[in-house]
């Protein structure tokens, strides 16, 4: 009895001990609108390489978010809204147009389709092999989604 009252003691604690030290998603904004096709997918001396084509619809969204490696994309189509977590916009890419972003929870972002023609992009993400390529979190405080 002593030792199951121990077990119940320490299984409590640990469950609300995960409750402060996991991040939680529960009130993450994931993406809305947002397709994606992989083009390519390969590993190499643990990276994981990843080419996609993600198209948004107008009006759509990323959703709140940051990614465990490094990103490179291109805008082949349409009008790519670019907001960081100071809910201050941090670059309008337009067709043709090449964007980066950094890595890490450091760097939570939006991408949005505010105009009325899908946006289209080709993106590499280059990851840590067994992560995924990106994390939804909750908007830090912005008026929009």
């Amino acid at each position: 009895m002593h030792k199951a009252c121990r077990f119940a003691v320490a299984a409590t604690a640990a469950a609300g001990l995960s409750l402060v030290v996991l991040p939680g998603t529960a009130n993450a904004t994931p993406g809305r609108g947002v397709t994606a096709v992989t083009i390519f997918d390969h590993v190499a001396d643990g990276t994981e390489y990843v080419l996609k084509e993600i198209t948004l619809a107008p009006g759509g969204s990323t959703g709140w978010h940051f990614h465990p490696g490094p990103v490179r994309g291109v805008v082949k189509q349409g009008v790519l809204s670019h907001h960081d977590s100071t809910c201050a916009s941090d670059g309008v890419y337009h067709a043709g147009a090449v964007i980066t972003e950094a890595s890490g929870p450091g760097y939570v972002h939006i991408g949005r389709n505010l105009g009325d023609t899908p946006v289209v992009l080709e993106v590499l993400y280059r990851n840590p092999v067994g992560q995924p390529q990106a994390v939804d979190v909750p908007n830090p405080g912005c008026s929009f989604e």
